[in-house]
């Protein structure tokens, strides 16, 4: 308790999610909005500069072809932020947030985004571009990161349960300060 009230009852995988969220929303949100104000343009910005150069490189795509490549890219950056807005909607709720409602909405963020950053990975290190391989590794292992609490939180739950440890780790955790 501080003042009298309660600060609050999360989840490390809603933590997670947040955290998640306030990078992933705005940065693929803005690359996205990039490609749909110029295609060409904003697939050759920073962010997708990996895909591009393979998709013009390897894959002899036409211009129109290049374009559609560009608009699918931004339509899975999309799909992540929208999904991540989704998970902080859902989270925001106490009563959904303690059944762990959001997770849902999380964890397909996680699973497209895990797919968009390691393909961008990939394609990165075939083209050579070391500066874009480092920012889609480190996008990466963040979804990864997030991917792998949201699948161990449960089973340590269960697990402590099984031990007889019901307040070690409890699925939702009370956080207050010491006075209290």
């Amino acid at each position: 308790m501080l003042g009298g009230r309660r600060i609050g009852t999360y989840r490390i995988g809603t933590y997670n999610g947040f955290l998640l969220a306030c990078y992933f929303i705005p940065a693929w949100s803005l690359a996205a909005l990039k490609i749909w104000e110029s295609p060409i343009r904003g697939l050759f910005d920073r962010t997708n500069v990996a895909p591009a150069i393979f998709v013009s490189d390897y894959l002899n795509l036409s211009s129109l072809g290049t374009v559609r490549f560009a608009w699918l890219l931004a339509l899975a950056k999309v799909v992540v932020a929208i999904f991540l807005t989704a998970f902080l909607a859902l989270s925001a709720r106490k009563a959904w947030r303690d059944n762990g409602n959001g997770e849902e909405a999380l964890s397909i963020a996680l699973i497209v985004g895990l797919v968009v950053s390691f393909t961008s990975m990939i394609l990165a290190s075939k083209v050579g571009e070391t500066e874009a391989l480092r920012l889609h590794a480190t996008e990466t292992m963040l979804l990864l990161g997030g991917a792998i609490v949201l699948l161990v939180q449960p089973q340590a739950v269960n697990a402590a349960r099984a031990n007889g440890v019901e307040h070690a780790i409890s699925p939702v955790q009370s956080f207050s300060s010491p006075s209290s």
